[in-house]
Formats: structure tokens, C-alpha cells, sequence
């Protein structure tokens, strides 16, 4: 339509600010709600281009409610319906989701109760505190969805008293603060939610980081025994492997939860150490044979080393590659690092789990990732007693 792109999430702040804040205001003035942009999508991870306006994607935003106002989802879903334009900034504020069994176009402002909403993303409520089950039976990509985006209005997140006060533009990332702060179903709203999975506690961080070390050091010696028995793509596909888990393994590390696999690499690419990270990867990925595969490989396992020293969470660590035994493979000993990680976990439920870590570090599934029940039975048996 030659209609100019903006970031969906800059879109959907103008939208709920110049529209669907102000119909809100004007038709349930009592309803405290809380809006933003977050879940599912590019945009929420601020990574849409023009690309991404092909298909599930305008403006759009969620509204949340609190329990007692649940009934009214309907009523705001109607009067959306009714009242919202057209058009907004030349971009139709109604449009199929190619995903659902009808194409009929409707508005994507979506209306639901906040627990509802975040116990059918997460699986729980992180309002009323997050286990370790939580934390293990959650996908870094469902947590980067929550903790991304942004919150234009929070109204379930005021402190008793005076209201919230004018609205502001968007706030990206999880809202720092004193600590959570009760709304009107004393649970609190978004600040509370996205303050609680800013990031893993420290021990269940070093656990998680001990198993993605874990992950590599279980296949480091394996392109160089795939080259050596004369199998060049086993090795490539094995060395592309240990990327992936190198890159995971330094968002991790910056604290930064990593999204699934059509977004790997442009979050990763974010990093301050891609710059130096990222060409020596792509060069272990695409080199033609195994001497500079790894050559590259080797750079990039020192340059990580490196990393995790500066995280000053262990002992230091040697960076230098060495043998894999009596073999002529030069690995890491990613060994080394799970143990000394695993040895800094002060809390002994956590230090006396297996190095299997979370779902998405022993499962790759994508239809798994969409059945968040299934993903917890899973884990909870794998925790037992624990």
C-alpha cells in the first residue's frame, strides 16, 4: 500500500495513546486496565521490518483486567469493535490472522483478565510467585516474550492512594522499582509480572549457565572425530550445533533470555561481543574443511572462556584450548566450567540437579514449546521429590 513502516511497537504506543486509551477513558471511566504489547510477535522483540506487515501484524495491543472486571471483556471487545477506525496511520486496524481457521478481519485489541492471560502464556502466575518449577518449565523464548514489548498504561500495578497519574510512552523491558506494588486484585499488574522474570535468581543463572557449558562440552570433540572418519558434513553440522549453543550460552551470560531459532542470531547480534563473536562463528559454520573449521571453532571457545571470566562468578578459568585426551581435537573442557559453575549454587535442591537444565536446553521441539502443560508435567517429573 506504500504506507511507511514504523516498529509495531512505536505503533501500538500511538494507538493506545491517541485511540484506544481515550475511548477507554471516555466509556469505562471506573475500569482500571493495564495496556501493552507483549506476547507473541517480531515486533514485541523489536525485531519487525517492513518484512513482517505481510501477515499478523498492525496495530494492535492487549487490554488486562482485573478478576472482578472479567465480565466486561466483552463489553470492551464490543465497543472496540464499533468505535475504533479504520485506519490507523495508513495501517488497517482490522486484518485476518493467517494462523486461525477463519481469515475474517477483526481488530487485534485483546481483551482478557491478567492471571488468565499469563497462566495460558506461562503456565502460571507469576504474581503469586515463581518456583523453580516455573523457572525450569519455561521457555527463555516465552519469558523474553513477557519481559519484552512494552507497557503503555499499567493501572493494575498503582500503589493505594492517589491514581496513576498521566499516561507516558512505552516502557521497554521490565520496570525496576522497590519492590511489587498491589492493584485493585491485591496481586498487582504488569511492573509486578515483568519485575518477577526480569531474570533467573542467581542460583537457578549459574545452574542454567553450568548446563548450556554442559551442552558443549558433550559435543566439542565431535567435528574433529566426524572429519578425521571422513564424514565433512557431520562435522559441519555438529560445528553449527556448538555455534548455537555458543550463542545461547553468551546471551545467557549478558542476561539476555534467548528467543527461538528465526531470532537467534539478530538477538545475539546485539551483544557487545558479536562483534568479535559472530565473524569467528560464521567462519567455523561455513568453512569448507576441518583444519579451519577448527581454527575458528578454537577462537570462538577461548573468546567465550574469556566471557565467563569477566563475569567474576567463578574461580578463573584457563581459556586456552587444548587436547580432547589422547586425541588431536582441540577443545575448550566445557567440562571445567559446569563443575566450577555448579560449585558456586548455594542452595542444595538446586546444586543436586542433573545438568539437564531447562526445557528448551533438552528439548527442541517447536509444537512442545506450544503445549505449556505438557512442559511442566515433563520437568516436574524430571525434578521428583526435589
Amino acid at each position: 500500500m506504500g504506507t511507511p513502516f514504523i516498529p509495531g511497537l512505536e505503533l501500538a504506543a500511538h494507538y493506545h495513546a491517541e485511540v484506544v486509551g481515550p475511548l477507554l477513558d471516555q466509556s469505562f471511566p471506573g475500569v482500571p486496565y493495564s495496556a501493552a504489547l507483549i506476547g507473541w510477535g517480531s515486533d514485541v522483540l523489536g525485531f519487525d521490518s517492513p518484512r513482517s506487515t505481510d501477515h499478523n501484524w498492525g496495530p494492535r495491543l492487549q487490554i488486562f483486567l482485573a478478576p472482578g472486571d472479567t465480565g466486561r471483556a466483552g463489553e470492551i471487545t464490543e465497543l472496540l469493535a464499533g468505535r475504533l477506525p479504520d485506519t490507523f496511520r495508513g495501517w488497517p486496524t482490522a486484518f485476518p490472522d493467517t494462523t486461525a481457521a477463519s481469515a475474517e478481519p477483526r481488530h487485534r485489541i485483546e481483551v482478557a483478565e491478567l492471571g488468565s492471560w499469563l497462566n495460558g502464556q506461562l503456565g502460571f502466575d507469576p504474581r503469586r510467585g515463581v518456583t523453580l518449577l516455573d523457572w525450569l518449565a519455561t521457555p527463555a523464548q516465552r519469558l523474553a516474550e513477557v519481559t519484552a514489548g512494552a507497557v503503555f498504561h499499567d493501572g493494575l500495578d498503582v500503589a493505594s492512594g492517589p491514581g496513576p497519574g498521566p499516561r507516558r510512552g512505552p516502557e521497554p523491558g521490565p520496570r525496576p522499582g522497590p519492590g511489587p506494588r498491589r492493584g485493585p486484585d491485591g496481586l498487582g499488574g504488569l511492573g509486578t509480572v515483568r519485575s518477577g522474570l526480569a531474570w533467573y535468581p542467581r542460583d537457578v543463572w549459574l545452574y542454567v549457565l553450568a548446563c548450556q557449558w554442559q551442552r558443549v562440552s558433550q559435543e566439542e570433540a565431535f567435528p574433529g572425530r566426524c572429519a578425521e572418519a571422513g564424514d565433512e558434513l557431520g562435522s559441519a553440522v555438529v560445528t553449527a550445533r556448538l555455534a548455537r549453543d555458543l550463542m545461547r550460552l553468551c546471551l545467557l551470560m549478558q542476561r539476555r533470555y534467548p528467543p527461538y531459532s528465526k531470532w537467534l542470531g539478530t538477538a545475539f547480534a546485539t551483544l557487545p561481543s558479536a562483534a568479535t563473536l559472530g565473524p569467528v562463528l560464521a567462519g567455523a559454520t561455513s568453512a569448507t574443511g576441518w583444519p579451519e573449521r577448527e581454527r575458528q571453532l578454537s577462537a570462538a571457545y577461548e573468546a567465550v572462556a574469556g566471557l565467563h571470566n569477566e563475569l567474576a562468578i567463578t574461580a578463573t578459568l584457563g581459556t586456552a584450548t587444548r587436547p580432547y585426551y589422547e586425541r588431536p581435537f582441540q577443545v575448550i573442557g566445557a567440562g571445567r566450567f559446569t563443575a566450577a559453575l555448579r560449585r558456586e549454587i548455594a542452595d542444595p535442591v538446586i546444586a543436586r540437579l542433573p545438568v539437564t537444565g531447562t526445557v528448551d536446553q533438552f528439548i527442541d521441539n517447536t509444537d512442545a514449546f506450544d503445549d505449556m502443560a505438557w512442559l511442566r508435567t515433563t520437568v516436574a517429573a524430571r525434578l521428583g521429590g526435589r
